[in-house]
């Protein structure tokens, strides 16, 4: 048996992880915040260099961050319907609102300072137009439990 051979693939294995390891260290991923438009966001190398395209993927971000509010506040689900269809409407809502919620996150790990911004600006002005109390008629005295979808943590 030859050990020196067995020694040699453990060496070139070794060092061919460490160049991957330098390739990948050369598209260094922020683990801080960090301010400017050359950013990832979602998808590999996307925005890039662009300015246009950070400008398209904070707009992203916005809607959806948005779109989560709304669907936490929104009801779809008439009193009186069918128990089978609201639980697969109401189901529908819950999968759209959590897919949204966990790819505004995604988004968010990319560490970029306006990508948080922006989500953050998005839950507030949804929070402001669909939950708080500024354009509500009539004056909510009570905790509603038959929200559709549920907002509650």
């Amino acid at each position: 048996m030859d050990h020196n051979n067995n020694n040699q693939e453990k060496m070139h294995g070794g060092m061919a992880g460490h160049r991957t390891m330098m390739k990948r260290h050369n598209n260094f991923m922020h683990m801080t915040f960090f301010w400017g438009t050359k950013s990832e966001v979602l998808f590999a190398q996307w925005p890039g260099d662009s300015r246009v395209m950070y400008a398209l993927a904070l707009l992203l971000v916005f809607v959806m961050s948005f779109l989560v509010e709304w669907l936490s506040h929104t009801r779809f689900v008439k009193p009186g319907s069918k128990n089978i269809v609201a639980g697969l409407v109401q189901t529908i809502l819950h999968l759209l609102r959590v897919g949204l919620a966990y790819l505004v996150m995604l988004a968010l790990m990319s560490f970029n300072g306006g990508v948080f911004l922006v989500a953050l600006f998005a839950h507030a002005l949804g929070f402001f137009l669909f939950r708080s109390r500024a354009f509500v008629k009539t004056p909510q005295n009570h905790y509603n439990k038959d929200l559709d979808p549920p907002i509650c943590c």
